[in-house]
């Protein structure tokens, strides 16, 4: 694909809280150059976003945890500080009480598969929440009005969905925790542990369990999907132990996981037309594909390899791979995977009329993988007939 927008690339902050900046490794600020970027960054093509360059030394992976919350201006970053990588997690973790736009959304994401490989889980957290027929109708003016904790189970013995959506006087938070009605999300210093209490649709069906996630993994750097970072993602855990205890229903197992956030100043289907993104364990190293369509025209893509100190690396794409459409809603979906080599698709996770996810076996860098893999169509997620549709599987409590 070619070299769109890369720009506009600007370093960003991840959705953090960290230690005092005065913790920088040797209280070095490096001179921001005339281009904006921090010495040890540099613009990534194909993508808009932040990545150290391959065969360099990364920045301090902390440094662009420290300072102000919002995001700098005029294009400068924020000042990273060259340091070595440390070798133990600081006590941090996402902000879940950073400010939202009107018109905006943000969400945390989990998935994960069981170490036996039958069973998976998605939990999304949103503020905002992007694919709800009741924030688009309402002109998506307040997005705390608008959250929802969506926890999906997948599993030979017992699947659920669920995702009711609350309003503003249902929702509290703070920097660490975020509660949406009788579930709530909250960071307990070493890791992201998740209680749910919510109802399974179509049929109501409890769902209530604790998920823990334990990065074993941090990812530091965000990327700005589209120009003037209107969408921003930020892998925060590429890589991460999951346990999941379930009461209802009764169900106990862990394996490995991912956990990222995702950000925005407007809906997602202003910005995209479609989107297909995966992410796969590989050896001790996490492989991520994340491409698509935006909606003025332009392309973006990206073939990553984040390692296990948490540095990313830019890979040339591989070639691309067509894989079969849902079996239902006829879902198109593609992914990429090493000359040679045939991903396959284990499990249709979700069919949906306008998303798809799928765990998936895969070869990427040279390594054999396993991991997740979604496609979304915002073409499709507008349409009437979508929209009508929605409510039946997301129930309001205003």
């Amino acid at each position: 694909m070619p070299n769109t927008n890369a720009g506009d690339a600007e370093p960003e902050r991840p959705d953090f809280a960290g230690p005092s900046a005065r913790d920088d490794a040797n209280g070095i600020q490096p001179t921001v150059p005339r281009d904006g970027w921090s010495p040890l960054w540099s613009g990534l093509a194909r993508v808009g976003g932040v990545l150290p360059p391959a065969g360099r030394v990364d920045a301090d992976p902390w440094a662009l945890l420290r300072g102000r919350r919002d995001t700098p201006g005029g294009g400068r970053p924020h000042g990273s500080t060259v340091g070595t990588t440390r070798s133990r997690f600081p006590a941090l973790g996402p902000c879940f009480d950073a400010d939202v736009p009107s018109g905006g959304y943000s969400w945390w994401y989990i998935d994960a598969i069981s170490d036996d490989g039958t069973h998976g889980l998605t939990i999304i957290a949103f503020i905002g929440s992007v694919f709800s027929p009741y924030y688009k109708a309402s002109g998506r003016g307040n997005p705390l009005n608008h959250c929802s904790l969506n926890v999906a189970l997948y599993g030979p013995r017992a699947s659920r969905w669920a995702m009711t959506e609350r309003s503003a006087r249902f929702v509290s938070r703070d920097t660490s925790s975020f509660a949406i009605g009788p579930s709530a999300v909250r960071w307990d210093g070493t890791a992201l542990v998740i209680d749910i209490d919510e109802r399974a649709m179509p049929l109501p069906f409890r769902v209530r369990g604790r998920v823990r996630v334990e990065p074993e993994i941090l990812g530091t750097s965000a990327f700005a999907l589209t120009p003037g970072r209107r969408h921003v993602w930020h892998p925060i855990a590429p890589r991460a132990r999951v346990e999941a205890r379930f009461d209802a229903p009764d169900l106990r197992w862990s394996g490995n996981g991912y956990l990222d956030s995702n950000r925005g100043s407007e809906s997602l289907e202003e910005g995209f037309s479609t989107w297909e993104w995966s992410r796969a364990h590989i050896g001790k190293d996490v492989g991520v594909i994340y491409e698509g369509n935006r909606r003025d025209g332009s392309e973006f893509a990206m073939a990553l390899r984040c390692d296990r100190t948490g540095k990313w690396v830019d890979e040339e794409l591989p070639p691309q791979q067509i894989l079969s459409r849902t079996p239902v809603f006829a879902m198109p979906r593609s992914t990429r995977v090493d000359p040679g080599y045939r991903a396959r698709v284990r499990k249709t996770w979700e069919d949906t009329p306008f998303y798809s996810r799928s765990s998936i076996s895969t070869r990427l860098f040279g390594a054999d993988g396993e991991g997740v893999h979604e496609s979304l169509s915002l073409d499709r997620f507008v349409s009437p007939i979508v929209q009508r549709m929605l409510p039946f599987r997301m129930p309001r409590r205003s």
